[in-house]
């Protein structure tokens, strides 16, 4: 088994939608990205590169590619699991932490777990979010941005 850690961040901007998890949540902004901003989703995909020691997301979605411009983020995950199945790799666990002072992610849970799970081809109890906030402190707790953390396991290759 191979451990892996991911983090996204994206300031709020525009008039949205916010994707998180795959899923659209009720908050009347969106974020500035290339992509659809899915900060979960981002830091999932870091977590899964870099328990496969395959570099991260900039790597293979860099933000100056015009392909990039407004992609679903669940479509790259799947990209991303594609690159580490064809070396062998596949997803045991994840675990999602939000950090979000002004959106609530509690109404919105079983969906995004239901759908990473099935991106993923996890059974739901291998699956993980959770959300906390800064307590008002820094970008985040003044409501300017949104971030998320991500650890995975993945089996396959030792070497």
């Amino acid at each position: 088994m191979r451990v892996g850690f991911g983090l996204d961040i994206h300031a709020f901007a525009g008039e949205g939608p916010l994707v998180i998890g795959g899923v659209t949540v009720d908050h009347p902004r969106g974020v500035a990205a290339t992509s659809d901003g899915d900060v979960a989703v981002h830091a999932l995909i870091d977590a899964l590169l870099g328990a496969a020691a395959l570099g991260d997301l900039g790597a293979y979605f860099p933000s100056d590619d015009p392909r990039w411009h407004g992609a679903d983020s669940m479509d790259l995950l799947t990209a991303t699991l594609s690159l580490l199945a064809d070396r062998g790799f596949t997803p045991a666990q994840v675990d999602v932490t939000i950090i979000a002072q002004v959106v609530r992610i509690d109404p919105h849970r079983e969906a995004m777990r239901s759908r990473l799970a099935a991106a993923l081809d996890l059974p739901l109890s291998g699956v993980s979010v959770k959300a906390t906030t800064t307590d008002h402190l820094g970008f985040l707790g003044d409501g300017s941005g949104i971030a998320a953390t991500a650890v995975v396991t993945i089996g396959g290759p030792v070497a």
